[in-house]
């Protein structure tokens, strides 16, 4: 018992003398509160944009229809299959619908009842007419009534005739031409098969492509719309055919933003040996108008969170949190657009511990 005090008192007295000498409690947080060391500083430059952008495309048809029946009927007989080349008012298909056949004769023999009521009122009144040159033979009552039923049956006969001729149009929608050269690509009907006028989202009975001369679609983002220099040719490669460099000039543009803020501008691809299909993809390099300035950044600069984009500019030795947006990429810098001033100092490698008005030495 006596040897145990004799150790807890040692131990007492060898703490208390530890406490009492010139050693103090380091301060392990002093190193996680310090924010101004080990920060790399850099400049905002403004320099020239690069004289092109390479973006993706995707080639399209120049003409592409769907085709649908405008009346109801049926499927009698299919004059050509996928990947037949057709020619423009080349008959595709046929349909049959009896009740048509029906209408047109019923249509036609009113228009011959009343053609003929017709004529009688024209010769009723061409007789009072010759009687009316005796005096007091007609009364001109008769004679203006009697001209009034010519007019009317007339009228009658004319409203017929085009009734006839609506009947006729109906029956020629049984027959499907096509609308322009090019090649069927897709057949979703056999012959006895209903069809009726759909919706834009049914399917159709034929697909016909203008594949001569294809649409290069691309889509130049917002940020560079108005850096894109529409007179200068472009440079694509397709995926499907790497090595493979061609050249042509952009056709036409949308002037107006779509859907994904963006434009689309198109470049006309001939195609007379079918080597380019439809759906192909292709990197496109889009020349941009010379001399345009743009705000560059060392990519390391750009701080990304789950909320936001923004680098650390230094303004009076403190710190600035500036949203930016991306825009062109190079292997060390990157366009951006923000509240940036060429020369301004940014942090590099900056982390999100930084917060607005921190000071930073």
């Amino acid at each position: 018992m006596k040897f145990k005090l004799f150790l807890s008192a040692s131990f007492i007295s060898t703490f208390l003398w530890s406490c009492s000498g010139d050693q103090k409690p380091v301060d392990l947080t002093a190193k996680a509160n310090n924010k101004n060391t080990h920060y790399q500083i850099g400049d905002v430059t403004e320099k020239s944009l690069s004289t092109s952008t390479r973006l993706p495309g995707q080639l399209k048809p120049y003409n592409e229809v769907y085709l649908f029946p405008k009346i109801n009927g049926f499927v009698k007989k299919i004059y050509v299959d996928r990947g037949s080349i057709v020619k423009k008012g080349q008959l595709l298909l046929t349909l049959e619908a009896p009740e048509m056949q029906s209408q047109y004769q019923a249509a036609n023999s009113r228009y011959l009842q009343t053609q003929e009521t017709a004529a009688a009122s024209k010769e009723k009144y061409q007789r009072l007419k010759e009687a009316s040159r005796e005096p007091g033979s007609v009364s001109p009552l008769d004679l203006d009534n009697a001209s009034a039923r010519m007019k009317a049956d007339q009228a009658i006969a004319a409203s017929e005739r085009s009734n006839v001729a609506s009947v006729r149009t109906m029956q020629g929608y049984l027959n499907i031409t096509a609308p322009f050269d090019g090649m069927i690509v897709q057949r979703n009907v056999s012959p006895g098969a209903l069809v009726a006028p759909g919706k834009a989202t049914d399917q159709p009975m034929l697909v016909l492509q203008d594949i001569k001369k294809l649409r290069l679609e691309v889509y130049i983002p917002e940020d560079y719309v108005d850096k894109v220099d529409l007179t200068k040719p472009v440079d694509f490669t397709f995926n499907a055919m790497p090595g493979q460099q061609h050249t042509a000039k952009i056709s036409r543009s949308a002037n107006a933003l779509g859907s994904m803020r963006s434009e689309a501008i198109e470049i006309d691809v001939q195609n007379a040996n079918d080597q380019f299909k439809p759906g192909m993809y292709a990197e496109v390099r889009i020349p941009m108008t010379s001399g345009a300035k743009s705000l560059l950044i060392p990519t390391s600069a750009i701080v990304r969170s789950t909320e936001r984009k923004y680098v650390v500019a230094l303004r009076d030795g403190k710190a600035h949190l500036i949203d930016v947006k991306n825009g062109l990429a190079s292997h060390d810098s990157t366009e951006v657009f923000g509240e940036l001033k060429p020369g301004e100092k940014i942090i590099l490698n900056a982390r999100d511990n930084i917060e607005e008005g921190d000071v930073i030495n």
